[in-house]
């Protein structure tokens, strides 16, 4: 007897910078998550599902127009294409005139159609506009995370730049390490460690912020090496929030390093050029460029 092959467990992707999270045997959609699930798939997607359920809502209504008979004025008995352009007019409450209802029961089915009508324009208008209206952050991360002396102190430093021409303000940036790590009884947890930041909060983020974090005697990474924090599967978890100026919400964006991104005695190039009058400019093409440490 041939055995029934077994379901794939159901598989949902978080993304935490260039790297995702997935989440299996989970219960898949609710329809309590209608909205967030609209919300977060693909516009082409969403503009499919929109289109779908257009024609097979006109469809439906076709056909239940097309059981009361001969009931819309200057339509054809019995032809669905009619029946169905009539009720793509009475969904949309176009009414051009030339076809109208004429008995009691497509004057129902027609009450009917307009108030779903009218609910579902509401409905995708409003999913549209967040879609459209939602924040996003365009914030650069480099890709990797360098270790080197700054005043004298070991120093992990990563950078950020904004590459939107506006102003980001009272932007804030958060570092964590992550360390899995076994307890005395054998159970393995992922633990969080803030990272002290020589300054985490920007008043206008507008070019490169060079993100500093000492690694001090009370640093989490006091004492690690590049081989120790690899071995342990160790993570930097960056999170960044502030408020966009031009439309005065707030921004979001995350960055997740991992400990094979952590380069030791290494800076980066500077790319921020300043002017005689003033001025500055950041130069992306070195972004991410970094170059061995040299004591000056």
């Amino acid at each position: 007897m041939n055995e029934k092959p077994k379901r794939r467990p159901l598989r949902q992707a978080v993304n935490l910078g260039r790297f995702k999270v997935l989440q299996k045997n989970t219960n898949g959609f609710h329809w309590d998550d209608l909205y967030h699930h609209l919300f977060t798939m693909p516009m082409l997607q969403l503009l499919g599902l929109i289109t779908l359920s257009f024609l097979v809502i006109n469809m439906l209504f076709a056909g239940a127009y097309l059981l009361g008979g001969d009931c819309i004025e200057n339509a054809k008995p019995g032809s669905f294409s009619d029946a169905f352009f009539f009720s793509v007019q009475t969904l949309a409450t176009i009414g051009y005139g030339a076809m109208y209802p004429r008995t009691a029961y497509a004057n129902t089915l027609v009450v009917i159609e307009v108030f779903l009508g009218l609910l579902g324009v509401a409905i995708a208008t409003g999913l549209m506009f967040a879609r459209f209206s939602q924040p996003t952050a365009r914030v650069l991360f480099s890709k990797s995370v360098v270790v080197c002396p700054y005043n004298k102190m070991p120093t992990l430093m990563f950078r950020a730049a904004n590459q939107r021409s506006n102003l980001i303000v009272e932007a804030e940036v958060n570092v964590s390490l992550l360390i899995p790590e076994i307890t005395p009884e054998g159970h393995t947890i992922r633990r969080l460690y803030d990272l002290k930041l020589a300054r985490s909060r920007n008043p206008l983020f507008i070019l490169s912020w060079l993100v500093l974090h000492p690694i001090d005697e009370k640093s989490p990474l006091y004492g690690h090496t590049a081989t120790s924090l690899q071995e342990m599967g160790a993570q930097i978890i960056v999170t960044l929030n502030g408020l966009d100026e031009t439309v005065m919400q707030i921004l979001h964006a995350r960055q997740l390093y991992l400990a094979s991104e952590i380069l030791w005695n290494y800076q980066f190039v500077d790319v921020v050029t300043n002017y005689d009058n003033g001025d500055r400019a950041i130069d992306y093409t070195h972004f991410h460029d970094v170059v061995p440490f040299e004591n000056p």
